[in-house]
């Protein structure tokens, strides 16, 4: 799994997508497609499709186990991790493919945070980015 922290370019501000099912607001995140060669490769489309955002690595935030509840997660699923990057926000545009299902919102560091408190392993990429706080 592959996901983004997409920074202004100023890094004051965090760019997140609302959650597919329930839960507010989250990063980009999602799978590696098997014609993808990195992770970094696989982060972008992430935050394009989610997000509509074109964007540039600037830094990998390391991997983060998945760290809700096992009881989220069932036999046939293990936990993942996730692969996290920092990136930079180049564009952004008016339509992308998940626009009906997700809005997206810049938040500051203390917003983001608090809307990310139940998933432990969002905060943790969050607080390894160079947000300023």
């Amino acid at each position: 799994m592959a996901g983004v922290v997409p920074l202004s370019a100023d890094k004051t501000k965090v760019l997140m997508i609302e959650s597919a099912g329930p839960g507010g607001w989250v990063l980009p995140k999602g799978g590696w497609e098997t014609d993808e060669e990195t992770a970094q490769q696989a982060a972008c489309r992430e935050a394009w499709e989610e997000a509509g955002v074109i964007c540039t690595v600037q830094r990998d935030l390391g991997l983060i186990p998945d760290m809700r509840p096992s009881a989220l997660v069932t036999a046939h699923a293990p936990k993942a991790s996730y692969q996290f990057f920092e990136v930079t926000v180049e564009r952004e545009e008016a339509q992308w493919p998940e626009m009906h299902k997700r809005k997206r919102q810049w938040f500051p560091y203390a917003q983001a945070a608090s809307a990310l408190i139940s998933r432990p392993e969002l905060l943790e990429a969050l607080n390894r980015s160079s947000l300023k706080r």
